[in-house]
């Protein structure tokens, strides 16, 4: 049987702790996948999107704008 949250003690972390610590161990998940070949279609947006950002770099939103903002509604 798996371990549980309280005995391994994660129950007593704070939320921001806890999210950082389901940050860190998905991470490590994606990190063992092999990522498969992208679509064509998958291809031709990424391709869409980085001409996009390299054309408009101001639009783009700071990954620590997004984090403080989802963290806050889900404080909510």
């Amino acid at each position: 049987m798996s371990p549980t949250l309280k005995q391994m003690g994660i129950d007593r972390l704070t939320m921001e702790e806890r999210v950082a610590l389901a940050q860190e161990i998905l991470d490590t998940v994606i990190a063992d996948q092999s990522p498969g070949p992208l679509s064509a279609a998958k291809q031709q947006e990424l391709q869409r999107r980085l001409a996009d950002q390299t054309a408009n770099p101001s639009t783009g939103i700071p990954w620590e704008q997004i984090e403080a903002e989802a963290l806050t509604r889900f404080r909510q």
